[in-house]
């Protein structure tokens, strides 16, 4: 599908959503579609109390949880915070997604000349020559940003921030995250196969939480490790032994961290280095809800990748021979892994990854 024929189908489909939305409202679709929330965020401590100060009183009753737009970006409703996200937690997010868009003015330009077809054709109910001439004024102003029109607010009621989407699948995660964290500790495994996006989501989570992050890449097995008879075992693809006595023994009693990293270059155990559990401590990596360790754990997610978008991923960020290596041997290890101990199924959430 053309991004014109997305453009399309997505304002036929909000106002079909919205039907007592106006002219301005589509603006602000294109807007939000086009910029994001470049032009609403001063910081992140006024992002957050606006956003409790506007949970308190609105009105969300019948309100969605996520209204994707037609870009890079999404209304994430208030209505989320109902559901376990904390304000702050969304403050952040909605700090985060702001940034300028380079190609904001030419985006809003397609995107208006769409709908502008669409009036044409009568399928948004406003006057053609009306749409056309306030486009016009919109354009000349340089595509300003649109408050929503009086019958809309009054009709739908909208209290959301615009987040970037890439955001957008880990809100569940986030939320029960708050949830717990507003009174206990989380230990939160993130398992997934090569180049599903664990590292990028334990920054994420590092960003957002202020927390400690474990990787299962630095517990490969040594050389005197890898005989047949390993590599037999399902999970036995990691030194889970020395992770076991190392990182979780300590963990599980809230106690200081003090561990040796594997050298891949060297193939040889780096001096100890230390970490401190927080309120929030991740453990990410394939093999990080091993059947020997999930009871160190009260909250996982599985990150599901198809096979087309992992090859993909990984021919992009490795040479041919590294990449045939995953394809060849590690890869078919973690499928066994995944396959013969259920690990997805016995996850807290799955996250499906998106390209």
């Amino acid at each position: 599908m053309s991004q014109t024929e997305k453009t399309y189908n997505l304002l036929l489909k909000h106002y079909q959503s919205y039907p007592q939305l106006q002219m301005q409202d589509i603006f602000k679709f294109i807007h939000q579609s086009a910029f994001g929330c470049e032009h609403m965020v001063s910081s992140l401590d006024a992002a957050t109390d606006y956003i409790r100060a506007e949970y308190e009183t609105a009105d969300l009753s019948d309100t969605p949880l996520v209204v994707p737009l037609d870009g890079a970006y999404s209304r994430v409703y208030l209505t989320y915070l109902d559901n376990g996200l904390s304000a702050q937690t969304l403050g952040k997010l909605f700090y985060l997604s702001a940034k300028a868009e380079t190609n904001g003015k030419a985006d809003a330009e397609n995107k208006l000349s769409v709908a502008a077809e669409l009036v044409r054709q009568g399928k948004l109910p406003y006057s053609a020559e009306s749409f056309e001439e306030a486009a016009e004024k919109w354009k000349a102003d340089g595509y300003p940003a649109v408050h929503h029109s009086d019958i809309f607010r009054n009709t739908y009621k909208p209290a959301y921030r615009v987040i970037a989407n890439i955001f957008v699948p880990f809100l569940p995660l986030f939320a029960k995250l708050d949830q717990i964290l507003a009174s206990g500790t989380v230990n939160l495994a993130i398992e997934g196969g090569s180049a599903s996006g664990k590292s990028t989501l334990s920054t994420l989570l590092e960003t957002l939480y202020g927390c400690t992050v474990l990787h299962m890449d630095d517990f490969f097995l040594r050389p005197e490790q890898r005989t047949p008879e390993r590599y037999k075992e399902v999970g036995g693809n990691i030194d889970y032994e020395r992770f076991s006595a190392e990182v979780l023994k300590p963990l599980g009693k809230r106690e200081p961290i003090s561990y040796r990293k594997f050298d891949c270059s060297t193939q040889t155990l780096s001096a100890p280095c230390t970490a401190l559990p927080e309120k929030l401590t991740i453990i990410e990596g394939v093999y990080s809800m091993h059947p020997k360790f999930e009871n160190y754990y009260n909250l996982s997610v599985f990150l599901d990748i198809t096979p087309a978008l992992q090859t993909a991923r990984i021919s992009r960020r490795n040479t041919p021979a590294l990449a045939e290596r995953f394809h060849n041997t590690w890869i078919p290890l973690e499928n066994r892994y995944f396959e013969e101990t259920q690990i997805q199924g016995r996850c807290s959430i799955t996250v499906s990854v998106q390209e």
